[in-house]
């Protein structure tokens, strides 16, 4: 006859089964979940490069305004810098989605139309690189400052046009001055990503919020979402780092001698 074991022993051994159970319970969930959420972290990724690109291409339009020496045109750069910087980003995208809504809604009123659906993510890629689009504009405009002003004057003086010398002078050592604050931004557009997820677009935090309320296991979807936020910046700063390695080869500094 097999004796059963002592009690302090069986115990002993329940923390141990309930930790394997729940072990096994949450790496079935993760495996049910993982195709959605990699399919989520794509379009994290693919939000995040169009909306840098239009964010960038916006500075760069804004910062040649404030250095423009247009009343106007700096007066508007201004404008936009400032009040953009100062509302919080969740406003901003709540009031371009519901409000751009309402606006169609209005319009197709107005000629007789059945109003269409504002896009999510057509929504989201606006709304942020308009947001990033006025600390794009500081960045560039501190960078073309730190170009002296002789040089664009000598490649005049040598017959360069302007865009040529904007091109061949002004822009190189711009792109070198711009690239840590370029990078900076990068990392803070893409976690400010996670915003699209109010408006219903199906990122990597929406599927890890929707998954964690289905399976009530929150915290195991958060997680997971942070790493994979972990990943893409890890890789993308490990990528601008060597670029800004590449950027920086056969310039050095220049030394003045008395």
């Amino acid at each position: 006859m097999i004796e059963p074991a002592p009690v302090h022993m069986q115990a002993q051994a329940e923390p141990e089964r309930i930790a394997r159970a729940l072990e096994r319970s949450v790496m079935s969930e993760l495996q049910q979940y993982l195709p959605a959420l990699l399919r989520g972290a794509e379009v994290t990724i693919v939000l995040a490069v169009l909306s840098v690109a239009l964010a960038v291409c916006i500075g760069m339009a804004g910062a040649m305004a404030k250095l423009s020496g247009s009343r106007v045109l700096v007066s508007a750069a201004t404008a936009y810098t400032t009040l953009i910087r100062g509302v919080p980003e969740f406003v901003t995208m709540l009031l371009v989605f519901y409000g751009g809504q309402i606006l169609l809604n209005r319009l197709a009123a107005v000629f007789g139309l059945h109003a269409p659906g504002v896009d999510a993510f057509v929504t989201a890629v606006v709304t942020i690189g308009f947001i990033f689009g006025a600390y794009y504009t500081e960045t560039f405009r501190g960078a073309m400052l730190g170009v002296p002003r002789g040089q664009m004057e000598a490649a005049r003086a040598y017959g360069f046009s302007e865009w040529l010398a904007f091109r061949r002078i002004l822009f190189p050592q711009m792109a070198q001055l711009a690239l840590p604050a370029v990078v900076n931004n990068w990392l803070v557009l893409l976690k400010t990503t996670a915003i699209a997820s109010l408006i219903g677009l199906h990122d990597v935090m929406f599927i890890s919020d929707h998954a964690g309320r289905t399976t009530q296991a929150p915290m195991t979807f958060y997680l997971a979402a942070c790493a994979v936020y972990l990943l893409v910046t890890s890789g993308s700063t490990a990528c601008l780092a060597r670029a800004r390695v590449r950027m920086n080869c056969g310039m050095r500094e220049g030394r003045l001698h008395g």
